[in-house]
């Protein structure tokens, strides 16, 4: 009977072995469950930090899109005013055009007024001459009546 005995041992042993190799497939398993899950919230949790760096950089190109559009608002006043610059410059130089004509229209004026002047001066001094003239004569012909 020794024979049957140990054959009976020997399926103890190897159920115990199946046995423990189920229970090590189980717990390997359990650990993969884990390793599953842990994997699994990982992803999530990637997944939820792309979306946020996703949000993040679709709220960067419209603060992006702002910039440019208030830049480009900005370059077209700078060129309204330097075309109003531009303007007020070629306005200026017209005006200084105009007042240097007009000063030359002055002084021309003030020039013939001068020579205007200058000829009636000239011509009282010959009226007056002319007044001496014809006071002496009458005086010369008083004198030559009286004698």
């Amino acid at each position: 009977m020794p024979n049957d005995h140990t054959p009976s041992e020997q399926r103890l042993q190897q159920a115990e072995g199946v046995r423990e190799k189920a229970e090590d497939g189980r717990q390997g398993a359990e650990r993969d469950r884990g390793f599953t899950e842990s994997h699994r919230i990982s992803a999530e949790s990637a997944r939820n930090e792309a979306e946020r760096f996703r949000q993040l950089a679709e709220e960067a190109r419209q603060v992006r899109d702002q910039h440019r559009e208030a830049l480009e608002a900005v370059r077209q006043d700078r060129e309204h005013l330097r075309q109003a610059a531009e303007e007020a410059r070629s306005a200026g130089e017209e005006a200084r055009a105009a007042a240097e004509t007009a000063r030359h229209a002055a002084m021309e004026a003030v020039h013939a007024t001068a020579e205007t002047l200058q000829a009636t001066l000239d011509q009282m001094k010959v009226v007056e001459e002319m007044r001496r003239t014809l006071r002496n004569i009458r005086d010369l012909n008083k004198l030559g009546s009286s004698s």
